[in-house]
């Protein structure tokens, strides 16, 4: 192989990779990407087994051929270059690089031992418009779980039903956000697929870069994603995920419009002085005034208050100012609307401008 790219081409490249490749070493080659230099056409693809990217890569193809090169240490030599990068492969093993007056020679393996790109068999398909997917994602993974032993609330669920509908749920137990915008499918039943969560952020990524529409082909345990020439594939989380439309509360009689601003801004003060694992804050409404109020015996306490509209009967709230402040941050309206019917029932959290974003807290007690 024997090839010449531009540093900016293949920075960009390798820098939409980094976080695929893996770095604990327990297969070397997942630290590896697979580079497919040929003259109709060439590549860059990288794997964590759970997680492939697939990518096209401009450059001058003298020679074809392939080969695994390191992706953080290609990557750390990119970024210093000056200039073009020529590179050639020498018997599977070494790469030799010019840039400028420097020169390298960088250990690789063989395209051999990459993984396989897996099968897709019985595929069904959707087609959605790539700038709202992101958004659909931005709006619900906050909320999926980290490391959880109920292992699918790890993943982002997507929901499909046959009359064009797609749905995007993230829970870890205490919070949930779901999303649901029409889309274009071709299914011949509903379809629940749980993508995990680091594979949702990595393609929300890709996403936020790219315009018009995507194709989402839909197989048993993968999904793919058609992103123009860009082909993201991810093994789907096993199991049955819970029964979100059942968790979001319906008839609240308690409902407050709430400022998004200065309701961050005091939530934003107020946990500086919160304990660091549950960032509990109390909340007292009543008379179009909220007052957000934190008490902690290591370290002080603290208050604030905001004009609301509510002119319900007075109650107190015990909330985790963190998940108020992911909701706030993605909302896009400049006022939410809090939905509840007692101290320790479920709180609905809505944008005051698109009923179909739907945010639930579980209260703490305070």
């Amino acid at each position: 192989m024997k090839i010449t790219v531009a540093k900016e081409e293949l920075q960009e490249k390798l820098s939409n990779i980094q976080n695929i490749v893996e770095k604990r070493n327990t297969m070397p080659i997942l630290s590896h990407f697979l580079l497919e230099a040929g003259k109709n056409g060439s590549f860059i693809t990288a794997t964590d087994l759970e997680t492939a990217l697939r990518e096209p890569l401009e450059m001058k193809v003298e020679k074809e051929g392939s080969i695994c090169i390191p992706a953080r240490k290609m990557f750390e030599i990119v970024r210093e270059a000056e200039g073009d990068l020529n590179c050639e492969s020498v018997d599977d093993q070494w790469l030799r690089i010019k840039t400028g007056a420097s020169s390298f020679r960088l250990a690789c393996l063989s395209s051999r031992e990459f993984p396989a790109w897996p099968g897709m068999e019985n595929m069904e398909e959707i087609t959605a418009e790539a700038k709202s997917l992101a958004e659909m994602i931005e709006k619900t993974v906050y909320a999926s779980g980290d490391s959880d032993t109920r292992y699918t609330l790890n993943g982002l669920l997507f929901h499909v039903t046959t009359d064009g509908r797609l749905s995007l749920v993230g829970t870890d137990g205490h919070r949930l956000a779901a999303l649901a915008k029409s889309a274009e499918v071709k299914i011949s039943e509903e379809k629940k697929m749980i993508v995990p969560k680091k594979a949702a952020s990595e393609l929300r990524k890709i996403l936020d870069r790219k315009e018009g529409s995507i194709r989402m082909l839909l197989s048993k345990n993968h999904v793919l994603f058609s992103i123009g020439e860009i082909q993201f594939l991810t093994r789907l989380i096993e199991g049955t995920y819970p029964n979100y439309e059942q968790v979001i509360p319906a008839s609240n009689d308690k409902k407050i419009h709430i400022e998004k601003s200065a309701f961050s801004r005091a939530l934003r003060r107020v946990s500086l002085m919160a304990k660091d694992r549950t960032n509990a804050v109390k909340v007292d409404i009543g008379d179009n005034r909220m007052v957000v109020a934190t008490s902690n015996p290591d370290i002080g306490e603290a208050t604030d208050e905001l004009s609301v509209e509510y002119a319900g009967e007075k109650v107190t709230l015990g909330l985790n100012a963190r998940y108020l402040l992911d909701i706030i941050e993605v909302t896009a309206s400049d006022r939410v609307i809090m939905e509840f019917q007692g101290a320790l029932n479920p709180v609905l959290i809505r944008d005051e401008q698109d009923a179909e974003y739907r945010c639930v807290v579980m209260p703490m007690r305070i």
